[in-house]
């Protein structure tokens, strides 16, 4: 099977475990309920182990000694590498937080954490639908602010260790008009001054001059995510991001570009939340053409929030667009691979580097 086929088919549909073993955050602010694995051309998927819809997948993750192996229809597809646990989880900072709560390792070489672990939209009743950000600080697997030194400390462990090469700051959004970019200016700011680590932040549109102040701190590349172009559809699923108007997104894309550089500023786009794959093409073209990767994934559950029991895309159609983009990407001459940090560099949730490299 083609590389881009079998990332996008296991990042829709999952795979079934003979074997018992760790399946991954259940809650958080992106993608979760998944182990990071190491395909063929050191791919990397987070492939979902635990929600609702993965019983139904006939791809079948199996154990053969001390390595791992994807099997369909009986058949071998390939082997693959589990990536474990980092050592520094089972760590604690100098004022005695485990560190695991501070940040954790995405894909093989990502440190991500959000810094700021609350969101203006669940005090309202304006929350996005897919999103279990506040949900991970119930079950205690983290804290509400990460201290900026702390988060030093955590860096420091994981980059002893030789499992941090970029991190990943991503933050609820305030009730203020930088939109959280004070506190990710001031955690990239305490980084920057310890670490010499690329490093990418997420936020909405924030107020005029906020984008400038993380350049001006030394931020390498900027996610500024739409989610969805279908504006009916993303009225109903994130009704407080909906209160942002797209041309604020528009300018916000344009100013960060300026800042950061083509191919250094990113938006997440969710396929399966109710939208066409027209709405989604033009919205790719658009942004493509200011010089913005369109970090295209496919919609996955997370426990606890509104859509626990939607499904994903299928994956056909999801293999569609991932074909479409990549022709896009290749007409406006846009590598994602050009990409310094974050999401796009990780690649482990979308297939959108593989389209672009390999085709189908």
């Amino acid at each position: 099977m083609k590389l881009m086929n079998l990332k996008t088919e296991l990042l829709c549909k999952g795979v079934k475990t003979e074997d018992s073993i760790e399946k991954g955050r259940k809650a958080g602010a992106g993608p979760a309920g998944g182990r990071f694995m190491i395909l063929p051309n050191n791919s990397v998927v987070n492939v979902p182990l635990w929600p609702h819809f993965v019983k139904n997948s006939d791809i079948i993750l199996r154990r053969l000694g001390s390595s791992w192996s994807l099997y369909k229809d009986r058949e071998k597809i390939t082997n693959i590498e589990l990536i474990d646990s980092p050592r520094f989880y089972s760590l604690k900072t100098s004022s005695g937080q485990p560190m695991y709560k501070i940040a954790l390792l995405h894909g093989k070489d990502c440190l991500a954490t959000t810094v700021l672990q609350k969101c203006v939209y669940w005090s309202t009743g304006q929350s996005c639908k897919f999103c279990g950000i506040e949900n991970s600080l119930k079950d205690g697997s983290t804290v509400p602010r990460k201290n900026p030194k702390e988060l030093v400390e955590v860096v420091g462990a994981a980059v002893e260790e030789g499992v941090c090469r970029h991190i990943t700051l991503t933050t609820g959004t305030p009730g203020t008009p930088d939109r959280g970019a004070k506190i990710l200016a001031e955690t990239t700011r305490e980084l920057k001054e310890n670490y010499d680590v690329p490093i990418h932040v997420q936020l909405e549109p924030p107020s005029v001059g906020y984008l400038e102040l993380l350049a001006d701190v030394g931020v390498d590349t900027v996610g500024i995510h739409i989610e969805n172009f279908d504006r009916t559809v993303l009225e109903s699923v994130c009704p407080g991001k909906a209160q942002v108007s797209f041309d604020e997104y528009l300018k916000a894309w344009r100013e960060a570009v300026e800042l950061f550089g083509e191919a250094q500023v990113s938006t997440y786009i969710i396929a399966g939340l109710g939208e066409d794959d027209e709405s989604i093409l033009q919205g790719v073209e658009i942004v493509t053409r200011l010089g913005v990767v369109p970090f295209l994934v496919p919609f996955r559950p997370i426990l606890g929030t509104e859509f626990e029991n939607r499904n994903p895309p299928n994956a056909g159609r999801m293999i569609n667009l991932y074909r479409k983009v990549a022709e896009i990407l290749s007409e406006y001459n846009l590598d994602p691979s050009r990409n310094r940090a974050g999401c796009v560099r990780c690649g482990a949730c979308s297939s959108i580097l593989e389209a672009f490299r390999y085709g189908d």
